[in-house]
This record gives structure tokens, C-alpha cells and sequence, in this order.
């Protein structure tokens, strides 16, 4: 193997990474550890497959809030031959080494250019009042940057999820849950268990609370399951790309709801609903809800009549989940780091 194929490698994982870009950062900090600490074996791949997973985590931390959920099998393909195996950390670690740690600042600047990019995304919605921010222009933002593509998932959600909680709150909704008077002899034999987790007892067989839709938060690249649910019924299911029959079954089947709301593209309505009806689940389906939809609703919200009340808390709620996120979207932490290694100091035009 030649340089050149270890780099391509190495361009490939950053192409493919989404914007945590943990794989990649898990070899700058393989060769760093190489470079300064000194106590691996590159061409042994068990002196540093495992420990790599630590040394990653302690700068994904700061700058990401997070590390990665994927699976330990996921994760240890970053050193398939298909990916970068040793062979190829061998020589990026010599070139590494030779030039004062320039493979790590090249895969920390992809890493900066790729939070540059999402800073663009967040200032837009920071920077947007009612009357200027674009739902289509904002989604665009991501589409325009291959870096940010493989993150519209998450984007998709934080769309979804900031128009639907709002929204949810404005209306002020409550659901009230009352016990069926004939079933009190059973409520009696498990009170304990009614009062913990139904919250009812035999002096208070009813309450009311406040309706919220919440979001299921971070999971790993390749969850198909459930992105939000309501405390009142559905299970929200979100989709931007194709919809194959196998991606179906496994969103279908590993949500247990029988209300289920799928967001997707207009262009992917009509495959979705061939495909739940041959499957037999339409009937789990509570409603299907397409882009324009989306942008129709945020038009309204924006720009409606009530907009004076819901425009301003629809962009902070956005922008706040964001940064929930994708902490580096704010990325002076992350300059601090990149400044201290020194990495700003280097400079070749190959690596670069």
C-alpha cells in the first residue's frame, strides 16, 4: 500500500462520517497517541483498537457533548481492509510523525470545516426573525453541503419536533386519565403499583396533565425506530431518504404504538403507503405528513395571525436543539484545542 491509498482511505471514512465525525477523530487520536505518547504498536491492531475508543471519547466530550452509541461491532469496522486497516495507519502514522502531527490536523480540519458548516446552519436560524427565516431555504442549507447530507435525519427532527412542541404548548392540551369504577377491587390489590407509575390511588381514581410530544433524543447512525412520541397517543416516525420494504418492516415493527405519524418527503408518500399497504400495517398508521406540509405549517407560524406568540418561540426552540445536538456548532472550544496541539501551525499543501 501506498500513501496515497492509506489517504484516500482515510478521505473515504470522512466522507462517509456523519458530522460527529467519530471514526476520524478516532484515528487522529491513535496517531497522536503514536506521535506524543509513544507506547502503541501501529502495525498491532490490539494495542489500540480498543484503548482508541477512550482516547476518542475524551475529545468528542467537550466539543460534541457525547460519544458514540453505535454498536462495538459498527465501531470496530473503522479498521476493516474496506476501511483503514492497520496497514494504512502504518503509513499515516510515518507521515504523521514526520511532519509534527499533520494527518491529525488534517482530519481536525475537516472536523472545523465541517462545524463551520453547521455554524452557517445555526446562525441562519439565530439570525432569522419571523418575517425572513425559510423552512426550505433552511433544509437546502444542508442538502447544498455533502458534509452536512448524512446529519438531515437529525435536522429532520429538529424540525419536526420544534414545530410540533411548540404548537402542542400553545394549544395548551390536557389529557385527563380516569379509572373505570368497576375495576377499583383490582386498583385496591395493586395501589402500590396505580400510585407509581399511573399516578392514581383509591381516594384520587383520575388526573389530568399537560400534553407534550417529546423527542427520543440521540441515538446511533443506524436506528430506524422511534425519533419522538406524545403523551397523548402517537409515536412520531421521521423520514427524509428512500423507504426500501426491509426499512419499513423494521420501522413498523420496533415501535409497538398502533398510532404511528411518519414525516417524510412528498416524493416518498406514495412509495410509503404501497409499501405499509402490501406489509398489512396502514391501519397502524395514523397519518402520513409531507414537507410541503411542514413548510405550509411553519408559513403559518411565522407569519400567521398568531404568529406574534408562536414565530419567536418556533426559531429559539430550533436553535436550542441545535446546540443540544451539535454542541460544536459553537465551536470556540474547539479553536482553544485545535490551538493548543499547535495544529494551526501547520501547513502542507498535499494535506490540505
Amino acid at each position: 500500500m501506498e500513501l496515497s491509498e492509506a489517504k484516500a482511505a482515510l478521505d473515504k471514512i470522512i466522507k462517509k462520517a456523519r458530522v460527529h465525525l467519530y471514526k476520524p477523530i478516532q484515528i487522529a487520536e491513535i496517531l497522536y497517541r503514536d506521535r506524543v505518547v509513544k507506547d502503541i504498536d501501529l502495525s498491532d491492531l490490539e494495542s489500540y483498537r480498543n484503548k482508541s475508543k477512550k482516547w476518542r471519547d475524551l475529545i468528542c466530550i467537550p466539543f460534541l457533548g457525547r460519544t458514540s452509541t453505535s454498536s462495538a461491532k459498527y465501531q470496530d469496522d473503522l479498521f476493516n481492509d474496506n476501511a483503514v486497516p492497520p496497514e494504512a495507519i502504518v503509513l499515516l502514522g510515518k507521515e504523521n510523525r514526520n511532519k509534527n502531527g499533520i494527518v491529525e490536523a488534517y482530519i481536525f480540519d475537516r472536523f472545523k470545516e465541517r462545524y463551520g458548516q453547521m455554524s452557517t446552519a445555526l446562525n441562519y436560524s439565530r439570525n432569522s426573525n419571523k418575517e425572513t427565516f425559510n423552512l426550505q431555504k433552511f433544509i437546502n442549507l444542508f442538502w447544498s453541503e455533502p458534509g452536512l447530507r448524512r446529519s438531515l435525519d437529525k435536522i429532520y427532527e429538529i424540525i419536526v419536533y420544534s414545530l410540533f412542541s411548540v404548537l402542542v404548548d400553545e394549544l395548551d392540551l390536557s389529557i385527563e386519565v380516569n379509572l373505570n369504577p368497576d375495576r377499583i377491587d383490582i386498583l385496591k390489590e395493586f395501589e402500590t403499583f396505580a400510585e407509581k407509575v399511573i399516578c392514581i390511588n383509591t381516594e384520587k381514581t383520575s388526573y389530568k396533565s399537560k400534553a407534550n410530544i417529546n423527542r427520543v433524543g440521540v441515538t446511533n447512525a443506524a436506528d430506524r425506530g422511534l425519533d419522538m412520541w406524545a403523551n397523548f397517543g402517537p409515536a412520531i416516525q421521521i423520514k427524509h431518504l428512500s423507504l426500501s420494504e426491509n426499512l419499513a418492516e423494521d420501522i413498523v415493527s420496533s415501535i409497538t404504538s398502533d398510532r404511528i405519524v411518519i414525516v417524510c418527503k412528498d416524493s416518498e408518500e406514495t412509495v410509503i403507503k404501497s409499501l405499509l399497504n402490501q406489509l398489512g400495517w396502514r391501519a397502524r398508521i395514523q397519518s402520513i405528513i409531507v414537507e410541503s406540509e411542514l413548510i405550509e405549517w411553519y408559513e403559518l407560524a411565522l407569519k400567521g395571525e398568531f404568529s406574534n406568540t408562536i414565530g419567536n418561540k418556533l426559531l429559539k426552540h430550533i436553535s436550542d436543539e441545535i446546540l443540544l445536538e451539535f454542541p460544536s456548532a459553537d465551536i470556540s472550544e474547539f479553536m482553544k484545542f485545535y490551538k493548543e496541539r499547535e495544529y494551526d501551525q501547520l501547513n502542507d499543501d498535499y494535506w490540505k
